[in-house]
């Protein structure tokens, strides 16, 4: 029996690691991943909206949080009616209108919403698409640094 045991175990531990390894692998490829190119700074956005003399790209808020200043709620885009709501947004716009979509409720590289809105967008023919790159949420990237958000409203209370 304890000859059985000692062959059994190195292969169930081999098991185990290997199963670990496969676990690890899925939730890795779960995360949000975007290129450079699909990226909008906040900095970058905040000179966009500040340029007096610049066409001012029109930002989404496709999540659950609060507005930036300009933007407009869309509502979660991980929801049917949410990306509903964008369709019906932008389907009369010129697909070379400067669109910047965000979300900002957790961490960027977990976010159910930016990657359906992104995603819609492109295939609408929409070719000016940016996601607002706020990595860890709208509090640090954006509210944090003193960037401006819509005042609340009284009736959302």
């Amino acid at each position: 029996m304890k000859t059985i045991i000692k062959l059994a175990l190195p292969a169930v531990l081999l098991m185990i690691f290997a199963y670990g390894s496969a676990t690890a692998q899925v939730l890795t490829t779960k995360k949000q991943v975007y290129e450079s190119s699909q990226l909008m700074q906040t900095a970058d956005l905040l000179k966009a909206l500040n340029n007096p003399k610049a066409k001012k790209p029109l930002v989404y808020n496709i999540g659950f949080v609060g507005d930036i200043k300009g933007a407009k709620k869309i509502g979660a885009a991980s929801k049917e009616e949410g990306l509903k709501n964008l369709q019906k947004e932008v389907k009369n716009l010129p697909k070379t209108t400067a669109i910047v979509v965000y979300c900002g409720c957790c961490p960027f590289e977990h976010c159910p919403n930016v990657r359906p809105a992104y995603t819609l967008l492109q295939q609408m023919g929409f070719k000016q698409t940016k996601i607002l790159n706020l990595p860890t949420s709208i509090k640090a990237d954006w509210i944090d640094k003193g960037y401006p958000m819509e005042k609340l409203k009284a009736e959302a209370f």
